[in-house]
């Protein structure tokens, strides 16, 4: 895009704010940032690298044996994990299930995840560096020509369609509610990205464009206010995110649909994390 249009102090205001929100979820306790292992569960109960306890699974519930010598605490009550206990999660499904480490024995949120019909761990340490280092994610300077009016059309039904995760051994699925339709300068044709359904009505849209690999990740996102009544919505680009998998390798984030592309560089929004 050319001859940017000059943002206005309110525009910036708004955009000051969200970028501040969005530094400040990704700093929480036990986030993102905080990811350190992902390790799936074995049938005979064994050891797993950065916790204690002997973990295993019969393939419809996950075991954890321990003393209370471990130090592992129940996340939920504070009480120490001493002998078997289990749980049953569906797929898709997350438990912040035990915790140890550090002065207050907090300091290690032990994730307990069922993907791909699987029982995996995935260790939350607040001494990550990624977490202890952060600051705030580079963006693009702010340009209002990247918000963008378009329309969506919904399908008459949702529609289930596979795809792709951050981690080759797990499979997604994208429950696509129907399509945005918008242009862009430098496309000739209507771009049409499918979208998935958030809380209130609002939408969700996971796409390539081509700063993926350059200056962005290899995909991002955007929420997308609901639609009005007559269908139409505004896509403010400069909200583009990365999912988690652009800061740690242990996410099992979604992949775009096959197609969810935007043909030119879609300069707005969160940048590759600085190393």
């Amino acid at each position: 895009m050319s001859s940017p249009t000059i943002a206005t102090d309110a525009q910036l205001a708004r955009w000051e704010r969200f970028r501040a929100g969005r530094n400040a979820a990704l700093a929480a306790d036990h986030g993102w940032l905080t990811l350190t292992s992902f390790q799936w569960l074995e049938e005979k109960p064994s050891d797993v690298e950065f916790v204690p306890g002997l973990w295993s699974t019969d393939g419809t519930t996950a075991f954890l044996s321990a003393s209370a010598e471990d130090g592992l605490t129940f996340v939920e009550t504070g009480n120490t994990v001493e002998g078997t206990i289990s749980a049953v999660l569906h797929d898709e499904e997350s438990l912040m299930w035990v915790q140890y480490g550090g002065a207050d024995g907090k300091q290690v949120v032990v994730e307990l995840a069922m993907r791909a019909d699987k029982y995996a761990i995935r260790t939350r340490d607040n001494g990550s560096p990624v977490l202890t280092e952060f600051r705030s994610v580079p963006t693009y300077d702010y340009n209002p020509d990247w918000v963008i009016e378009g329309r969506f059309e919904a399908y008459a039904e949702p529609q289930d369609v596979p795809i792709g995760t951050a981690n080759p051994l797990v499979d997604g699925v994208h429950r696509s509610v129907g399509e945005v339709v918008f242009r862009v300068p430098g496309v000739p044709h209507e771009i049409r990205l499918h979208a998935e359904e958030e809380k209130l009505g609002a939408l969700n849209v996971t796409f390539h464009d081509e700063t993926n690999g350059d200056t962005t990740d290899e995909w991002r996102k955007v929420f997308i206010p609901r639609p009005r009544p007559d269908g139409s919505v505004v896509i403010d680009f400069n909200r583009t995110i990365n999912y988690p998998s652009a800061f740690t390798p242990y996410g099992t984030c979604p992949m775009p649909v096959r197609g969810n592309s935007i043909d030119v560089r879609v300069e707005a929004g969160e940048k590759l994390p600085q190393d």
